[in-house]
């Protein structure tokens, strides 16, 4: 089967074809050199570069994989969560395709993409605990069986990667924070500044990211101005204390649950750190992991294709009614 997956739920304009699951082309636009200037996406824009840039981009990725829209198979597309203008560009887009060249259409979770990412590469096997961590979304699925997901635990308030993106605002770093924050933390001490972790009195496996944003933001206010060692210092603790707390409540609810294998995805997942933290918890317990490479952790449109391919397998089709979900529960 050959499926055109088309990615634009915030601001990378994406295409890839799959071909019997594996990857013949995949394009990915950023725009973080827009957003770069307003540290953060800011929608309107995101929406009108997407119009600029999705034909060109779906054309790169087709030729790429050497073919065109009547050898497609189907045609799958990201129909949420995400900001609402930029869904409906790969939208129209992709249900124009669909009904020109009588396509079959499927629309794909976002969040089921970044935990499809994980099977372009070495499938984990069922059941796994995918830990989804990017710039919007921070939760833990229990994937029991093949499309079947069961929400564990999910952030109370921030996502890891807005944290990340708002830290390195506060610190002049520029965007995106994730990377920039992690360059820098690399010349820094991770155990220099005792930040707090968030703790729950039910004793469920979330996660919430507010207070620590709080306490940076109170350091750096308190040690202004910042000398590049106490810059770095900061960043490292910081990152330390984000990835301890997303390791120590993935591995706790994996416990509970009797799971033994996890699933690393989402952008924040290309982070060395949380990386090599979640690969030494699980070796000493055990435990299998795995973690797409970097370039299929950032949004894609190679697993929204995965995903696609497996919906479209199974019989599911959506129709030119399908729309854009600005929230769309995985489970």
């Amino acid at each position: 089967m050959r499926v055109l997956g088309i990615e634009t739920s915030c601001d990378e304009t994406a295409a890839a074809v799959l071909a019997d699951g594996a990857i013949r082309s995949s394009v990915v636009l950023s725009q973080d050199a827009i957003h770069g200037l307003y540290g953060g996406v800011v929608p309107e824009l995101a929406s009108r570069r997407h119009i600029e840039v999705m034909l060109p981009v779906v054309r790169r990725a087709l030729d790429e994989a050497e073919t065109t829209l009547d050898g497609l198979d189907g045609i799958a597309v990201t129909c949420g969560p995400g900001l609402v203008g930029s869904l409906l560009v790969g939208l129209s887009v992709a249900k124009a395709f669909a009904y020109a060249h009588r396509l079959p259409l499927v629309g794909v979770n976002h969040l089921e993409g970044h935990i499809f990412a994980g099977f372009l590469q070495e499938p984990p096997s069922h059941p796994f605990l995918a830990l989804v961590v990017s710039g919007g979304h921070t939760a833990l699925y229990a994937c029991l069986r093949p499309l079947d997901y069961r929400l564990v635990g999910q952030t109370r308030d921030d996502a890891a990667g807005e944290a990340f993106d708002k830290v390195a605002k506060l610190l002049g770093l520029g965007y995106p924070g994730g990377p920039v924050i992690e360059r820098v933390a690399g010349d820094g001490d991770p155990k220099a500044i005792a930040f707090p972790t968030a703790q729950f009195t039910d004793q469920l496996p979330d996660f919430s990211f507010s207070g620590l944003k709080t306490a940076v933001s109170l350091f750096v206010r308190r040690h202004a101005p910042l000398p590049p060692a106490l810059t770095a210092d900061v960043c490292a603790s910081f990152q330390a204390t984000v990835v301890k707390m997303l390791v120590r409540r993935t591995i706790r609810a994996a416990g509970r649950l009797g799971i033994r294998k996890i699933l690393l995805t989402g952008g924040v997942a290309a982070n060395r750190a949380l990386r090599q933290a979640l690969e030494a918890e699980c070796g000493a317990r055990g435990y299998g992991w795995t973690a797409p490479p970097p370039r299929l952790c950032t949004d894609n449109a190679a697993m929204i294709a995965a995903a696609g391919t497996a919906r479209l397998a199974r019989g599911e089709r959506a129709d030119l009614t399908l729309n854009a979900r600005a929230t769309f529960p995985l489970a």
